[in-house]
């Protein structure tokens, strides 16, 4: 059986703004997604999808694609998207779904759904590499999106993301010397990023405010200190919270936190980063978020 990984993601900066070509800082998470294959070449066109949450199983799947119907499933609405998926891969790809064989696929997520590190895209881009197609096509024909996550999946490292006037991104090494004082806490409030994109694009926006995100973002990449990453994550949320017309998550949930405190992706859920300060798991602890990882813990 054969075997392709992709890691999940955090996007640092340009959220929202990211679609109409702001530049991103997105970094891979330790965890990832599976993908596990085989092929038997026996004639009878069907696909048996099993999908895994940390090894548990929680989706299957029998799907006739010749004829592109689910002939079994625990889960109707889930298989639907599988099936619109896979007829996508068929569509695009020269080597898959193209004779009779029986596939046998498996996914594995390696960290819980609700945390918002990327399910979907570790999906596309291993569908994409097992099928030798385009991931960011893929992606965009069965979910959208600006595709900085694809990115990073295909990657498999930090990037600097821009999708206009075309896709580009370039790995790069993005380890802060202050790492080690940066938190990630879980809101466990996960967000639908396709409303937040919606409500963005409702908008009127000026180039001159997208290339500020650029800007804001090439500097942060040059902080050597604590003190100015924190000074622009700060700017960089207040930007967003005026144009969006949303406040921020500092001052809906932690109005009285010593630090930063910075969205990450969809505005509201997920994953929100800050800094290290006296009592600080206490503090979010406190306020009922429990769930504080170390940046170690989290980043590749």
């Amino acid at each position: 059986m054969g075997e392709i990984y992709s890691p999940g993601k955090l996007m640092l900066t340009s959220e929202y703004f990211a679609v109409d070509g702001a530049l991103v800082l997105a970094v891979p998470t330790k965890l990832g997604q599976e993908f596990f294959f085989e092929e038997k070449h026996d004639g009878k066109s069907i696909i048996f999808w099993e999908a895994y949450h940390q090894n548990k199983l929680w989706l299957k799947a029998v799907i006739d694609y010749k004829n592109w119907q689910i002939l079994e499933t625990n889960i109707t609405s889930s298989a639907e998207f599988i099936l619109k998926v896979l007829k996508n891969v068929q569509s695009l790809s020269e080597i898959q779904f193209k004779n009779t064989y029986t596939y046998h696929l498996k996914t594995n997520l390696q960290f819980p759904p609700d945390y918002g590190l990327g399910s979907s895209s570790t999906l596309m881009n291993n569908l994409a590499e097992w099928a030798n197609i385009d991931p960011f096509h893929l992606n965009s024909i069965s979910l959208g999106g600006s595709g900085y996550d694809i990115a990073v999946a295909k990657a498999k490292s930090a990037v600097l993301f821009q999708n206009k006037p075309e896709i580009r991104f370039e790995k790069i090494n993005f380890s802060p010397k202050f790492k080690d004082e940066l938190i990630f806490i879980h809101l466990n409030q996960k967000q639908d990023s396709r409303e937040g994109i919606n409500l963005y694009k409702s908008k009127i926006k000026s180039q001159n405010l997208v290339d500020e995100f650029s800007d804001l973002t090439r500097n942060i990449l040059l902080c050597n200190e604590l003190e100015n990453f924190s000074d622009l994550m700060l700017l960089h949320e207040q930007k967003i919270s005026d144009f969006i017309e949303i406040p921020t998550v500092k001052s809906k949930f932690f109005p009285d936190c010593p630090t930063f405190v910075k969205s990450l992706g969809a505005w509201g859920g997920d994953f929100v980063m800050s800094a290290k300060f006296e009592g600080f798991e206490d503090y979010f602890w406190g306020k009922g978020f429990s769930t504080v990882f170390d940046w170690c813990d989290l980043i590749d």
